[in-house]
């Protein structure tokens, strides 16, 4: 060891010799990212701790550290692949439970090894919002189970995150299910006996259909059966992106190639569809999603549909959070702000001479009736034969202007993008009312992950094919158009609370929003969406074809774009959306998110409206895409 080793260094090189020993593995290489953690291969990414190593901060990398260890040593891929049930919801459970045998056998054996863990899983826990869940729905399944199961595996009490998800769950899990997990214990050294039993789990949980005939096949098996190790890195790991860091970031779902042959070209075969029944929408009813029926289009595709919007709700950003909570929130947004009051000044202002630019006051002299105009007056002093002069101001062009922000609310936009949109909401709010152009900011997401009422509602109607949507929408009202930005600026903090990103349906939301607009007063109405990728639902695409919800997004676009008065503005962060938006920018970065958003907004208003949108014909965006920070205009 050399003198000039650092503390951070020492601890980083014992680190990585303490993952190899014990994952009994000379192959395992470890590596210290500030970008994420997780175990890939033979390879074990970690967090690096603070150069001062704080203990509560090393012994949570060590505990992610010991969680990739041992996977590596107690966990083989094949059997895991082999027994893993079909249902996302279901392997997500699967996967977490999976870990928490991994992690109770080293936890059991070594009592350093278990303190670790228990510090990286309330880390875990709080970092993901768990630890101010109010509502069992608001913690997944997935992150309860696992801590449930790690629990009666090991004996050792929880840390107080883990325990409070518990205690939200426990009620509601059946008496079958808890005496599932209990007997778990019997199997914690076989894997496979292990698997099927958490089998028997999903079924008691309703995940699963009936009995796992490959699972009885093996009764007959030894309960003292041993796991074996991967027989080398790369047969043995295949890939798979799992890690001891939480549910959420073990993503093994497989799909085969002809699977996703069968996505790209369902989703190539819907690029130019219209949009079935628009025409059936009743824009009395702003802020709720239209019914759609069970007939099929053209192609004989299903057309999109809910199978039940009895759970979906359209609720105000103060109705979701206590009023203490939303001013903290606020209070962090605008901690947030402080460094960027610089940069938001010149946006705000530029913007605002564009627009101010456009409402130049002129007027008309030498009238009969009107203002008496003052400046003439002398005239009439020299010469008493002329008659008074008036003026009036003349009508401009400049046309009465509401803007909708819709922002994506899903978990992918987790950390800075959602903070970013929101300081980019904030800025735009202020800068357009300050101009006399009204601003409504709205969210969407889910309720549940995974699936909510609806999908429990599915089950117990006997699963029928084709269900359609089968989560529960929540779409948030952050402000109104009509109140002013001092009143809701409070309201825009949600955004950064912990348990409210959850899943995005597009289609929905885009239908919702534009409804919205339609049955407003003004004669310019604006929709400006900010997503960071395609529609996700894991609970209504494992039931139904895989392009279903982006089949449904496009469809919305094109009746919006081609048919509607409303003009159509959309903002990709990180995520290509020009190939569904005919009018769109795609931005690497989520700090050029108040830029873009500026530029798209003065673009609008500096061009002269072109022929009605309602009779224009479907243009499509070439296949070149946009470079980041420059729209892609129609036409």
């Amino acid at each position: 060891m050399q003198q000039s080793e650092s503390p951070l260094e020492r601890f980083k090189r014992t680190t990585a010799a303490t993952v190899r020993a014990i994952a009994e593995r000379e192959d395992v290489t470890v590596g210290f990212h500030p970008s994420g953690q997780g175990l890939a291969g033979n390879e074990v990414k970690l967090q690096p701790p603070p150069r001062d190593l704080p203990l509560a901060e090393v012994a949570q990398v060590r505990g992610e550290a010991d969680a990739a260890a041992l996977k590596l040593r107690h966990h083989n891929d094949k059997t895991h692949r082999d027994l893993r049930p079909l249902d996302p919801v279901a392997r997500e459970i699967f996967d977490a439970v999976e870990q928490a045998r991994c992690e109770a056998i080293g936890a059991r054996r070594m009592a350093g090894v278990a303190q670790n863990l228990d510090a990286a899983l309330e880390e875990r826990f709080r970092a993901k919002g768990l630890a101010r869940a109010a509502e069992a729905e608001d913690a997944p399944l997935a992150d309860a189970l696992r801590a449930l199961v790690r629990q009666a595996l090991t004996g050792r009490p929880l840390p107080p995150a883990a325990k409070h998800v518990v205690d939200l769950w426990r009620p509601n899990l059946e008496p079958q299910v808890l005496s599932d997990i209990e007997e778990l214990g019997q199997h914690l050294r076989s894997q496979k006996r292990y698997a099927q039993q958490v089998r028997r789990l999903l079924q008691h949980l309703h995940l699963e259909e009936g009995g796992d005939e490959s699972a009885d096949q093996e009764e007959s098996e030894s309960d003292g059966e041993e796991n074996q190790p991967q027989e080398s890195p790369a047969e043995g790991q295949g890939g798979e992106q799992e890690s001891g860091e939480s549910p959420a970031t073990m993503e093994g779902q497989e799909i085969d190639a002809s699977e996703a042959e069968g996505l790209e070209e369902s989703a190539a075969d819907a690029e130019g569809e219209m949009m079935a029944g628009a025409g059936e929408e009743d824009p009395g009813r702003p802020g709720r999603p239209p019914r759609y029926d069970d007939r099929r289009n053209d192609r004989g595709e299903p057309l999109y549909k809910a199978f039940s919007e009895e759970f979906d709700e359209v609720v105000e950003a103060d109705d979701l959070c206590d009023p203490d909570e939303l001013t903290r929130l606020r209070q962090m947004l605008d901690q947030q702000l402080a460094h960027l009051q610089g940069v938001i000044a010149r946006l705000a202002n530029r913007l605002q001479r564009r627009l101010m630019a456009k409402q130049t006051r002129a007027w008309d002299f030498d009238l009969e009736e009107g203002i008496l105009d003052t400046a003439r007056l002398a005239r009439i002093i020299a010469n008493p034969t002329h008659s008074l002069s008036f003026k009036m101001e003349s009508d401009t062009d400049f046309r009465d202007t509401v803007v909708t922000l819709l922002i994506d609310n899903s978990g992918s936009m987790r950390g800075r993008p959602i903070t970013v949109a929101a300081m980019s909401a904030d800025i735009l709010a202020r800068t357009l009312e300050r101009c006399g152009v009204k601003v409504e900011i709205l969210g969407f997401t889910t309720r549940m992950w995974k699936g909510g009422q609806a999908r429990e509602k599915w089950i117990a109607a006997g699963k029928p094919a084709n269900p359609g949507r089968l989560n529960d929408l929540r779409h948030i009202v952050y402000k109104p158009a009509d109140a002013p930005w001092r009143r809701a600026r409070r309201s825009l903090g949600l955004m950064l609370r912990e348990g409210i990103l959850k899943e995005n349906i597009d289609g929905e939301a885009l239908l919702w929003a534009h409804e919205r607009l339609i049955a407003r007063q003004e004669q310019r109405r604006i929709l400006m969406v900010i997503s960071d990728g395609a529609p996700v639902d894991d609970s209504t695409l494992s039931v139904n074809p895989g392009n279903y919800l982006e089949r449904h997004l496009r469809e919305v676009i094109e009746m919006i774009e081609t048919r509607s008065p409303v003009e159509l503005i959309a903002i990709g962060i990180g995520h290509d959306v020009t190939r569904y938006y005919r009018r769109a920018v795609t931005i690497v970065d989520a700090e050029q998110l108040g830029g873009a958003m500026m530029d798209q907004l003065a673009a609008l208003f500096d061009e002269t409206p072109a022929e009605d949108p309602r009779h224009a014909q479907p243009r499509r965006t070439p296949a070149g895409r946009a470079p980041a920070g420059r729209a892609r205009k129609a036409g």
